[in-house]
């Protein structure tokens, strides 16, 4: 027996490895007593004995083995192994080790290594371990190398770690990418067959079926569309009670699964829930546990990530397509209501068609002496051009719509045409007692439109403008600015309130409760201008101040990809008078409907045209002064 004194010496503290160090025969071993080591081992086996880090000593020729309490962990079932030679130790690693060893023996030369992977059996399975150490040189007094200072530390949590944060990051950088659900499935199991190392082999299996069973979707050693039935894997269990199940047995049951370049198959596994958005399981993922690493806690954890990250993709699919299905099924009903409107205006325009034509006859024919019966021709005439405006609004707008209107863009005096589209309103805005201002100069070039849609849009913009001002100025000017003509219809009306204006060009929209000379309205106007500016490849905009007025601005392009080739050229001339006051008259007509008459005769004119209409609106006997305050009295 060792003195107790000099052993407290060469061993100080009380930790198990100071015990056993005391305790042992080293009279009878390779090391000798420690009262005849050299003091560069005794120095180096208190430094080794009082650190709390992980360190060892290795000396002599066969590198006998002493370490402290601090690195008894990492030796797992080899502990105890005090005062052996290093390759019985480590023999599973002897070939990476026991080099690096020899080479700081022969060459004094100190190593360092960083996470170097050093497959071991120290818990009786082949396990995936990482270290970080050093190996430094001991010297006896005369400089000889006679063993070697190891501070070690295992870093095999922080590598893993790393591997598994990067799974799950890779996992969610797939959202969005799936657009079915088999296709995600089908990903998933991709995304992880890349990291075979973490997970080496997946599958999925989806629930939804008749018999309440579960089906392949996807594997490591099959893609969507060539799975079946689940006979094996406990998949419609963990469907039917949303609980995981551990498996410990999964090479004898399954046989050997994918390794993920590990030398040995999975031997444990995991079938997780892939819960749904409204709780309810919507499949299982099958997920193994790489041969190299113990399914514990932490491993079992990051599973059950890697199910959420999964089932959230899924999901994800799941409501892409809902949502898909529900704009298929909108897309659908508005092309229906786009049909709808398209052969109910096509069935409007014959009857009133039928209609107009013998009014227009019996209106030029009836004497003009008899009075009443002209009104109520009169009346019924105006209200048949504002059906037939509305009714070739909504023509036009389902023809946009359903991508059918034909437009003819040509090069067109753009100037002289807005202009003598605007004079056409000058006798109903100035009989409304407001100024008029039209200031439309001649512009560089000629713009290319169809005038059918171009009178569409300034006869709108002319008509709500006049509708809405009740007492000041509208006015219209044409200019040019950055290679575009640019229309501006202002007025100083009741104006559109803020919280209105987003939504001022949806179809079938109405401002409300703003002060106008007439509540009627369809809402389909300035929609209709938006659509028809957009053919141009133009833009309209709208600024509006409450009490103040409004100012639409269209911007068009001069030229127009679409144009006929054959009418560039020259300035095409202006439109023919007569065609100009056919099409504006419904606009004309629907615009006096909105002003009190002013008293006086019957006209003589009998055609019928808006030249004379406006003096016919004008001229119409006043009814009952009470009611002449408001024009929404008025029988037209």
């Amino acid at each position: 027996m060792q003195d107790a004194g000099w052993q407290r010496l060469v061993f100080p503290g009380d930790g198990e490895m100071v015990r056993r160090m005391r305790d042992y025969p080293w009279a009878t071993s390779a090391l000798g007593d420690p009262r005849d080591w050299p003091s560069s081992l005794r120095t180096a086996c208190r430094i080794c004995l009082t650190s709390r880090f992980p360190m060892i000593v290795w000396w002599g020729p066969e590198l006998r083995f002493l370490y402290n309490d601090a690195y008894m962990p990492l030796l797992g079932d080899k502990h105890p192994a005090l005062g052996l030679p290093g390759r019985q130790v480590w023999s599973e690693i002897w070939d990476t080790i026991g080099p690096m060893l020899d080479s700081v023996m022969s060459t004094g030369q100190a190593t360092w290594s960083e996470d170097l992977l050093l497959p071991m059996r120290r818990h009786a399975y082949w396990e995936e371990t990482y270290w970080t150490y050093s190996y430094s040189p001991l010297h006896e007094e005369d400089g000889t190398v006679r063993g070697v200072f190891t501070a070690v530390t295992e870093s095999t949590e922080q590598v893993v770690g790393r591997r598994r944060l990067a799974v799950l990051q890779d996992l969610g950088a797939q959202a969005g990418r799936g657009r079915d659900v088999a296709e995600v499935c089908d990903l998933v199991v991709r995304t992880l067959s890349r990291s075979g190392q973490v997970v080496p082999y997946a599958a999925v299996y989806l629930g939804g079926q008749e018999d309440g069973g579960a089906v392949l979707a996807a594997s490591s050693t099959s893609r969507s569309g060539q799975g079946g039935p689940a006979p094996a894997w406990p998949a419609d269990e963990v469907l039917r009670s949303g609980q995981p199940a551990a498996l410990a047995d999964v090479a004898a049951r399954f046989g050997p699964l994918p390794s993920g370049d590990w030398p040995d198959p999975p031997a444990e596994a995991m079938v997780l829930p892939l819960q749904s958005d409204g709780g309810d399981p919507v499949g299982v993922i099958v997920l193994a546990a790489s041969a190299g690493r113990a399914l514990d806690a932490a491993y079992r954890n990051f599973l059950g990530l890697v199910a959420r990250q999964a089932a959230a993709l899924i999901n994800g699919a799941i409501s892409y397509q809902a949502q898909l299905r529900r704009a298929e099924e909108l897309a659908e009903l508005d092309r229906a209501k786009t049909t709808f409107f398209s052969n109910i205006s096509h069935e409007f325009r014959t009857p009133l068609t039928l209609i107009m034509g013998p009014v227009a006859e019996m209106r030029r024919r009836l004497d003009p002496a008899d009075g009443d019966t002209r009104a109520e021709l009169d009346v019924i005439h105006r209200n048949g051009l504002r059906l037939g405006k509305l009714v070739n609004s909504l023509l036009d707008f389902s023809r946009i719509e359903a991508g059918r209107m034909r437009a003819y863009y040509e090069p067109v005096d753009l100037s002289a045409f807005t202009a003598e589209l605007a004079s056409v309103f000058r006798s109903a805005i100035e009989r409304a007692g407001l100024r008029y201002e039209v200031d439309c100069p001649a512009l560089s070039a000629p713009v290319d439109v169809d005038r059918e849609m171009w009178e569409k849009i300034v006869l709108n913009l002319l008509s709500n403008a006049l509708k809405f001002t009740l007492e000041g100025q509208v006015a219209v000017t044409l200019g040019e600015k950055d290679g575009q003509a640019v229309l501006r219809v202002a007025d100083t009306g009741s104006g559109i309130p803020r919280d209105e204006l987003p939504r001022l060009f949806d179809r079938f929209y109405r401002v409300q409760h703003t002060r106008a000379r007439s509540n009627e309205g369809s809402g389909i106007g300035l929609a209709l201008v938006r659509e028809l500016a957009w053919l141009h490849r133009g833009t309209i905009s709208v600024e509006s101040t409450e009490d103040e007025g409004t100012t639409f601005t269209v911007r068009l392009p001069f030229s127009h990809p679409d144009a006929a080739p054959a009418a560039r050229g020259p300035r095409a001339p202006a439109a023919d008078d007569s065609s100009l006051l056919l099409s504006a008259d419904p606009y004309v007509q629907e615009a006096m409907r909105w002003l009190p008459p002013l008293p006086g005769i019957w006209p003589s004119d009998t055609s019928g045209s808006s030249a004379c209409v406006l003096y016919i609106s004008a001229n119409v006997a006043t009814p009952d002064p009470a009611a002449a305050s408001s024009a929404s009295t008025w029988p037209w």
